[in-house]
């Protein structure tokens, strides 16, 4: 156990209109109110120059606190997930540093060492709100436990399937991000679409979103084929594509990585000219312009103009990057800090607050929790170019437009 007072494969949106922004300078931000898959992100570059220290002090047991909030922060410190979670415990710690805070205290508790007894070590600690876990099958576990003690969890996940029962969703979902694209693509004018899904978990709710979106928006799937990412297998599946029928738009639901590989045989087999979509997953490949058959590609996820800020301000502090899941940690603890303002210490967490039909705002845009406890958000569209991906379409500010 740590205190602070301040993915696996990359896996871890209905179209808006314009959005907003935080302002994120080095001051505080405060949020307004408006299947365990884990996406991997880019390695933690190695240090430059001196590394400050990378967490929190370990310490025994709790001090006495009456008047701040205790809150958990449940991660994986060790482990294969380690890297993941240490990015969103140092986010954490950054997030309370710059809200200026005196009234959160966050201790954070390793769930590689087992979700169980992680949840069970929070709750005997006093803990009245639950940040994390990381992984779905960890938030399965701890849900139920945390619901006996009336205590809330904003998990990192995005497997849908485990929210509700006092588990909220934070996680970047495939669902809206298919959503956002298809529904964009539609408004200019493409009516038939393809897909190329990877088997798994991931590749099935994607599957299934596309048809949904489409559907909604008034489009025609003309084929969709799986793949299970090796070279033979993506050959099979786009050439099944290009035999079945033919397609304007092309979605390539899985990572930036796998659709540098698929692109270029697509472009040779039937699909020279459609219009290639991406998912969520496309954000964290920062190789994407690079490449000439992705040009003009358009993928929905959230906006990373705030995220580069939070990312220079971890790089400057930690000595390293952070894994784009980061944002999420940072965010968790702005929402926390607001709530906070009307929340006296010793009482249980007003989870009501989470519902709030407004919304909120952070790192990573405008979101808000459905009646599921699914975390809806404000997604923008960008385009693949020519050595740069720019904003296609922006993100909207809030719910109300």
């Amino acid at each position: 156990m740590t205190e602070t007072d301040a993915p696996r494969q990359a896996n871890v949106f209905a179209a808006m209109k314009r959005g907003a922004r935080c302002t994120f300078m080095g001051a505080a931000l405060f949020l307004a109110a408006c299947q365990s898959i884990v996406p991997k992100g880019p390695a933690p570059a190695p240090p430059t120059g001196p590394v400050q220290p990378t967490g929190p002090e370990v310490v025994q047991g709790l001090p006495t606190d009456a008047m701040r909030h205790r809150v958990a922060l449940l991660v994986p410190m060790s482990g294969p997930n380690a890297g993941v979670g240490r990015s969103i415990a140092n986010a954490t710690t950054l997030a309370l540093m710059d809200t200026k805070t005196d009234r959160v205290r966050i201790t954070t508790y390793d769930t590689a060492l087992g979700a169980a007894a992680a949840v069970n070590r929070a709750l005997a600690d006093g803990n009245r709100l639950i940040l994390g876990p990381l992984l779905a099958e960890d938030a399965r576990v701890i849900g139920p436990i945390a619901a006996r003690a009336n205590v809330p969890v904003i998990s990192f996940s995005n497997d849908n399937s485990v929210a509700g029962g006092g588990v909220y969703i934070m996680g970047y979902n495939p669902t809206q991000s298919i959503e956002r694209v298809v529904g964009f693509a539609r408004e200019r004018g493409l009516s038939h679409f393809g897909a190329l899904i990877p088997r798994g978990t991931y590749g099935e709710r994607a599957g299934n979103a596309l048809l949904r979106a489409v559907e909604q928006a008034g489009g025609t799937v003309v084929s969709m084929q799986t793949f299970d990412r090796s070279p033979a297998s993506i050959t099979a599946a786009v050439k099944k594509l290009q035999a079945s029928s033919s397609y304007d738009a092309l979605l390539i639901a899985d990572s930036g990585r796998v659709a540098l590989q698929v692109a270029p045989i697509v472009r040779k087999n039937g699909g020279a000219t459609a219009r290639l979509l991406g998912t969520e997953l496309w954000n964290t490949e920062g190789t994407l312009a690079a490449s000439p058959v992705l040009r003009g590609a358009w993928f929905a996820s959230v906006s990373d103009t705030l995220y580069r800020q939070l990312a220079t301000k971890y790089r400057a502090r930690y000595g390293a990057s952070p894994f784009r899941l980061s944002s999420l940690g940072y965010d968790s603890v702005l929402l926390t800090v607001r709530i906070a303002q009307d929340w006296k210490p010793g009482l249980p967490f007003p989870a009501a607050r989470l519902r709030d039909a407004g919304g909120f705002s952070g790192i990573d845009g405008a979101f808000r929790f459905n009646r599921a406890g699914v975390a809806e958000r404000a997604l923008e569209v960008s385009e693949v170019g020519a050595g740069a991906v720019t904003v296609a379409d922006p993100a909207p500010r809030g719910f109300g437009e």
